[in-house]
């Protein structure tokens, strides 16, 4: 191995880029729907070694210092992105004539863009390298903060973070629920780059025995969490729930001939006898729905503008019913300037809307297009474009469900990111995930956002409704287990009775807390292995 390690040191030109591409590339395969993590145990002590050559001539500012690091984390992240959005561009295929154009901006510059980030992380940990083991410790929180950042930059788009390499099952889920996702991306990379030190041999046994002792914590807290946790398959006070997966062709969605179709086809579905998911909720038998969701902008018209579709929906419901419809609500239709939201519809048995939810965190580009009036000028427009755009909602709020519960919705992509699963602290009594993936196709598209959705069940410590409109539809409780789930391209319910019961978790203040304080401590031992005796020889 010693031998192998000096070689990717000594890399150099376009070798040294090739392996750091190949090295992120492979790290990939420790996202769904592979979930092979144990492949970052090679990805990034790789990087680590590239990083030991990646040194500079000494001579220029420091930019051009860094330059080398930088390069190498830039091809390293080049890689893992390409391997794990490419599926991004079959979005644009679905309106191949207008959009056939930008795929080669989907599929390679995004994945250019987003590994600016990981070429920030490297160049930055660079500034404190050495030889030892501190190095690793510094190399995991400049990750962390890079990682971090991409939640918010750039409209902020935490896609397949690093942290979720660590979390591929409920087992190694449960950390989340304490240090949050961030916390996840600072353990991931530290424990899956300790390797480069099998090799390096200053600091090893410290540095290997640490790796060890977080990777048992994790995976115990884990095995504590899931023995200790609620179960949402039973309980006093269920609720009984149907989620619609109608399976609609991204393509005609929104054709005016196939609309009539896919509202009929909604309206059977949500009026088919009840399943075997709900054969325990009630001693004579499966009992009806309490609550049925369809997934996002499943009505194919705007509502609030048919009348005849709402009596419809009341003829469909029976008494007592509650459905929450993924739509497109307008305000100020008879403006000459209206504007659309992307929106949860509550609608009671009388075909009434009682309240809405709109969705807060746009998709750039797919709902709303940025600096509008300059790309505008240039034919640029948004791929959902069907309502002309849409607008962000100032704020997200409660949806009330039978029983007097509340559930936050969460519109498609909103379920990525950490912060935007509460309000206030706050995650009500479940949270509601409506999306169309149909966009993606049978990609890993769908399996990666379901296990992000799945993480922000566990951090919340709640369970998640989750309506997708080719799937993957799902029920997920509040340790992140899969109660039940409707595949890929199925039509059809799913069926079942869940508790409310709730397991305690932490606010996202006090996880946020939490891994500043891990990522403090890291800094901390970092800068104390470079000056130790852990920088001297075992």
């Amino acid at each position: 191995m010693d031998r192998l390690a000096e070689k990717i040191m000594l890399a150099c030109g376009w070798r040294r880029a090739s392996l750091a591409f190949v090295a992120g590339a492979l790290g990939a395969l420790a996202l769904a729907p592979v979930n092979f993590f144990a492949v970052m145990f090679i990805s990034l002590p790789v990087l680590v070694w590239l990083l030991d050559g990646a040194s500079s001539e000494g001579h220029g500012g420091l930019v051009m210092r860094m330059r080398p690091a930088f390069m190498v984390g830039w091809w390293f992240g080049f890689g893992y992105f390409i391997a794990g959005l490419w599926w991004l561009g079959n979005a644009l295929l679905a309106d191949a004539d207008q959009f056939a154009w930008a795929l080669p901006l989907a599929v390679i510059g995004l994945p250019a863009v987003l590994a600016l980030f990981y070429g920030a992380a490297t160049a930055l940990a660079r500034l404190f390298w050495n030889d030892g083991f501190g190095r690793i410790a510094l190399f995991s929180v400049s990750f962390a903060l890079l990682e971090y950042a991409r939640q918010f930059l750039l409209t902020g788009f935490p896609w397949n973070a690093l942290g979720q390499t660590i979390a591929p099952v409920p087992l190694m889920m449960q950390t989340a629920g304490l240090i949050g996702l961030d916390g996840l991306n600072l353990l991931a990379v530290f424990i899956f780059a300790a390797p480069a030190l099998l090799v390096t041999r200053r600091g090893r046994t410290p540095g290997l025995l640490l790796a060890a002792a977080l990777f048992s914590a994790h995976l115990g807290y884990g095995f504590y969490a899931l023995r200790d946790g609620p179960s949402e398959l039973a309980g006093n006070d269920a609720l009984r729930v149907r989620i619609v997966q109608p399976a609609v062709d991204q393509a005609a969605k929104w054709e005016p001939a196939d609309r009539e179709a896919i509202f009929a086809g909604l309206l059977t579905l949500t009026a088919a006898p009840p399943g075997d998911g709900l054969e325990k909720a009630s001693a004579e038998g499966p009992g009806k729905p309490d609550l049925i969701i369809w997934p996002e902008t499943a009505v194919p018209f705007l509502l609030t503008s048919n009348p005849e579709a709402l009596a419809r929906i009341a003829q469909t419901l029976q008494a007592g019913q509650l459905l929450l419809a993924g739509a497109v609500r307008v305000e100020d239709a008879a403006s000459t300037e209206p504007r659309y939201y992307n929106s949860v519809y509550a609608i009671d048995d009388a075909g009434e809307i009682v309240a809405a939810a709109d969705k807060v965190h746009l998709v750039p580009f797919g709902e709303y297009l940025p600096f509008e009036s300059v790309l505008g000028w240039f034919g640029l427009r948004t791929i959902a474009e069907s309502f002309g755009g849409f607008s962000a909602a100032p704020n997200r709020q409660f949806l009330t469900l039978p029983g007097d519960r509340r559930a936050l919705p969460l519109i498609c992509y909103e379920a990525i990111f950490p912060a935007q699963a509460e309000i206030e602290g706050n995650s009500g009594d479940m949270l509601i995930n409506v999306t169309n993936d149909g966009w993606f196709g049978a990609t890993p598209g769908p399996y990666q956002h379901l296990q992000q959705a799945r993480l922000r069940a566990v951090e919340v410590g709640r369970p998640m409704l989750r309506a997708a409109n080719s799937g993957i539809s799902s029920i997920i409780d509040a340790r992140g287990r899969l109660l039940g789930v409707l595949p890929l391209g199925q039509r059809g319910n799913l069926d079942m009775a869940i508790s409310t019961e709730n397991s305690a978790r932490s606010s996202y203040a006090k996880r946020q807390l939490n891994f500043w304080s891990l990522f403090a401590i890291m800094v901390l031992i970092g800068l104390f292995a470079r000056g130790s005796k852990w920088s001297a020889r075992d």
